[in-house]
């Protein structure tokens, strides 16, 4: 479920979202992550970044960047942090379809 404002307008909180725990992220997708300070996040994949610790991992990005911490906070995150893959919003019924891409379409 979603918390927060950080992806809005695309995800608003309480919306729940189908995920794929076997898909590899692309470059625009929506990912749930294990970012600082918090048990999972969803976030965008930006780009493919190294983290500090030399490990290949995910530049994560906020769709509200104001409201929200990232990549930009917290650096690169490692591959093994990158759970799964959002593949659709489930609830509420009235928004039941994919996810938007970074441009909110």
């Amino acid at each position: 479920m979603v918390a927060g404002d950080s992806m809005r307008p695309g995800l608003h909180p309480g919306d729940r979202l189908l995920v794929d725990y076997r898909r590899r992220p692309a470059p625009g997708d929506l990912v749930v992550a294990r970012t600082p300070g918090r048990p999972v996040s969803v976030k965008r994949a930006a780009e493919r970044r190294t983290t500090e610790l030399g490990e290949s991992g995910w530049w994560l990005l906020s769709d509200n960047p104001a409201v929200g911490t990232d990549s930009r906070t917290f650096g690169a995150v490692a591959d093994s942090d990158v759970v799964a893959v959002v593949v659709r919003r489930i609830w509420p019924l009235t928004c039941r379809r994919a996810v938007p891409d970074s441009n909110g379409a």
